[in-house]
């Protein structure tokens, strides 16, 4: 207000805040009815005459209305969003899972959510609580501990990211990490090693064996010893790597080469051996699992088994859209990606047999 003398004159400022046009505010702009308007934006295919149509466009463009998809999914009980639900985006095998899975979803207007659940079973339940709540379309899970009775109470159409026998309703994609830890050990023992060491990550889920099983069973069938000190257990992340590798270093005899469940592993006990004052892959061997770009340009670069990582979350977003549309069959899929070695400078032969 600006007072000059007794007589206040009213000024007008603009709402810092600008309020977002609706869809009424597009049909009087155009001069048309709201159903009208309604008709052109969901494309429904119901007949609007082309200058009509081109109004409702050109009020649209003129007013920035964008639309209430909340609102859109009250009508079509379809809210376009699924969430992502893995165990921690700080490994770098899993953005490239992702991003596979936002690259197939983006196709079919979907957004994705994503939620770590750091193994942590109450996390994840919150997640699939609030998938739930917000009436997300689809889920894509890496599943730390939830049971496959309750992603089916759920009922929201779900993938499981991963292999293994705990989830059998479900549409599961992976890799063939047992076929991949045989390619390992014939790359090891063909170099002339035959004192290999494991670390094996340590996860909730049974299917995490499956590195485990394939070096045991490998040992078995070439009739070499199963020596159990030369296999540890530990959580997945390059500390738990990094102690692992000390104790195989402990040993009275330790292992030529060592066998790594996944690359952040690998990196960890390529750390232990350089603080310990020995060389890789003069003193020992070290081989890992996905090909994380870290991997390749560490010191030396370390050999490892490469897992399609964008192909694995492509597919598991395809399942998932399938399932959402109703035009999967009617029983659950399961599909291994093939995995391959790729050989670099962190594995030799031995120097020395022992």
């Amino acid at each position: 207000m600006i007072v000059d003398g007794n007589v206040p004159t009213q000024t007008t400022h603009e709402d810092p805040v600008r309020r977002r046009p609706t869809i009424i505010d597009v049909a009087r702009e155009a001069g048309v009815s709201k159903s009208t308007v309604s008709r052109v934006i969901s494309g429904d295919g119901s007949p609007v005459r082309d200058s009509t149509r081109e109004r409702v466009v050109e009020a649209i463009r003129r007013l920035g209305y964008e639309r209430n998809a909340v609102a859109g999914s009250l009508r079509t009980n379809r809210t376009f969003t699924v969430i992502l639900i893995i165990p921690d985006i700080t490994n770098p095998f899993w953005p490239e899972v992702a991003r596979g899975a936002q690259d197939a979803l983006a196709e079919h207007g979907y957004a994705v959510v994503l939620a770590n659940s750091d193994w942590d079973e109450r996390r994840e339940r919150e997640f699939l609580a609030r998938a739930r709540s917000n009436r997300f379309d689809g889920i894509i899970i890496n599943p730390a501990g939830v049971s496959n009775e309750e992603l089916l109470l759920g009922g929201i159409p779900a993938v499981v990211v991963g292999l293994g026998t705990e989830y059998p309703d479900f549409d599961m994609v992976g890799s063939d990490s047992y076929g991949g830890t045989t390619l390992a050990m014939e790359h090891l023992i063909g170099l002339g090693h035959r004192r290999i060491g494991l670390i094996s990550g340590v996860s909730r889920r049974s299917s995490s064996a499956s590195r485990v099983n394939g070096y045991l069973d490998y040992l078995r069938r070439h009739d070499m010893p199963i020596e159990d000190d030369l296999i540890v257990r530990c959580p997945y992340g390059e500390d738990a790597g990094q102690q692992a590798m000390t104790q195989l270093l402990c040993l009275d005899r330790p292992p030529t080469a060592v066998f790594a469940a996944n690359d952040m592993l690998a990196i960890g006990a390529l750390q232990a051996v350089h603080e310990a004052g020995l060389r890789v892959p003069e003193d020992l061997s070290i081989v890992g699992m996905d090909d994380i770009h870290a991997v390749s340009v560490t010191t030396p670069p370390l050999t490892t088994v490469a897992k399609q990582k964008s192909e694995s979350g492509w597919q598991a977003a395809a399942f998932l859209l399938e399932r959402m549309g109703a035009d999967a069959p009617a029983g659950p899929r399961q599909l291994a990606f093939r995995c391959s070695l790729i050989a670099r400078g962190s594995s030799a032969p031995p120097s020395h047999i022992t």
